[in-house]
């Protein structure tokens, strides 16, 4: 048998074919706007997603408190561990009567929540943010509800003790906002 020659291969030129680019997007679905307004440049953006979208919008302060947090239950925790009875002190303004071990058992669960602080202000997942605040807010919910029954059971008010009253309200209070506002979508005008 003979060879036969083949005529040259044509080469198509639907690449710089503006018509034949755009009808090939939009086959495809790229190019255009999607619901949300955002333009895919392919089609394996337009399936990943683009990471802006889950980007966390943290509210304004919210590391900064939860930097102020994690400071301060570490010095309260170290102070309750190697002080206790000063500690115990100066908030009830009373000579403490039982053994220590129940304020250092304290100062150990407090170093664990400031632990979590400092994880929580390092993490960029809206969950564990979320889970550090409302660690938080338990804590402090908890705190005021025990200090208040210790307060009635004493019969006294010291100024120290409403002191540490007040702040627990007001640290609550602005880690229920933060946890409130956490990842919320600005509303559209």
């Amino acid at each position: 048998m003979a060879s036969k020659s083949h005529p040259p291969l044509m080469k198509k030129h639907s690449q710089t074919d503006l018509v034949s680019r755009l009808k090939t997007r939009k086959i495809l679905g790229v190019g255009g706007e999607d619901d949300d307004g955002e333009v895919h440049r392919s089609k394996i953006s337009q399936m990943l997603g683009n990471e802006i979208k889950f980007a966390v919008r943290e509210p304004v302060g919210l590391r900064l408190w939860i930097l102020f947090s994690a400071v301060v239950f570490t010095v309260m925790a170290l102070m309750a561990l190697v002080f206790p009875n000063q500690l115990y002190e100066v908030v009830f303004d009373q000579e403490q009567t039982a053994t220590s071990v129940s304020i250092r058992l304290y100062g150990g669960a407090i170093l664990s929540l400031s632990l979590i602080m400092w994880n929580g202000l390092y993490t960029a997942e809206k969950v564990i943010i979320q889970w550090t605040l409302l660690s938080e807010a338990c804590y402090f919910a908890i705190q005021f509800l025990v200090t208040s029954v210790t307060l009635v059971e004493l019969g006294s008010l010291p100024n120290a003790a409403i002191l540490l009253l007040l702040s627990r309200v007001f640290f609550l209070t602005v880690t229920l906002s933060y946890y409130y506002n956490l990842g919320r979508r600005p509303k559209k005008i």
